[in-house]
């Protein structure tokens, strides 16, 4: 009876000195293989901990009162006033807010007889963008700046000479207006007009009543689309039966689409 209760003791001991957080990465997309990073601290000066096992937990669903593990990590030895530095792969499986509980840390030290578990709580939640599809072709309708409809939303070309402006190093010299140049004294430049991005709209219906694999694949089409427009420095705008995200361009539109779509679903018909 001594040998289990030491047992017990030494590795509640163990346990009551760890630390756990976890460092999400930035984008998290379906289908796509990521690492979440994991810190384990020991907080005791004194006494290291050894045979530490750690799960990253979900937050349970309707009905299941059991904690999901999510990803298992192993440490064998967290030294006094240490840190140790684990990942585990995740490949998650559609797009959804990530929900995570906490994690539960167990260690069978001393003498390997039980596992000690304990629950750190530490809830947190992750978006899981859409799975985005590389090349994929830009919508049928790309409205650029005062163009009207067009095929692509590339960037124009502003050429248009809208004034002159004095010579700095790195300018062209095809960009030198000689005659300006030889009656100021002073080499001058002439000065474009910035290249205005095209605008590009995505529509994605969610009032249409469809299977619910084939709405996951307009999503997926809608987010492969909207990243590739992005990318070519188009201001992007996504439209759907009930909600309207105006044009923009950049990371942050990027994120602000992406954290959309990972959320969207069906909506009923009005009346």
């Amino acid at each position: 009876l001594a040998f289990l209760v030491l047992s017990g003791v030494l590795s509640e001991s163990a346990l009551r000195s760890l630390e756990v957080r976890r460092r999400l990465p930035r984008e998290l997309f379906a289908m796509a293989p990521s690492t979440l990073a994991v810190e384990i601290t020991n907080t005791s000066r004194r006494v290291p901990a050894f045979a530490i096992v750690v799960e990253d937990l979900l937050q349970p669903v309707p009905g299941v009162e059991s904690y999901r593990p999510l990803g298992r990590m192993f440490a064998l030895r967290v030294g006094p006033g240490s840190t140790e530095h684990r990942a585990y792969r995740l490949v998650p499986e559609r797009r959804r807010p990530l929900r995570l509980a906490g994690f539960r840390i167990s260690t069978r030290f001393p003498f390997g007889l039980f596992a000690k578990p304990a629950i750190l709580e530490l809830p947190e939640e992750a978006l899981v963008f859409p799975a985005v599809t590389d090349g994929e072709p830009p919508p049928a309708m790309a409205i650029s700046e005062g163009e009207g409809p067009a095929g692509n939303a590339r960037p124009e070309s502003g050429s248009e000479v809208v004034g002159l402006r004095p010579y700095t190093h790195g300018d062209s010299l095809r960009r030198v207006h000689w005659r300006a140049t030889l009656r100021r004294g002073t080499t001058v430049v002439r000065q474009s007009e910035e290249p205005r991005a095209a605008e590009a709209s995505i529509y994605l219906a969610t009032r249409v009543p469809v299977p619910e694999e084939r709405f996951e694949q307009s999503v997926r089409r809608a987010a492969s689309q909207a990243v590739h427009l992005l990318g070519q420095g188009a201001r992007v705008s996504l439209r759907t039966d009930a909600t309207w995200i105006p044009p923009d361009h950049g990371p942050g539109q990027r994120v602000r689409l992406l954290a959309f779509l990972a959320r969207v679903a069906p909506e009923p018909e009005p009346g």
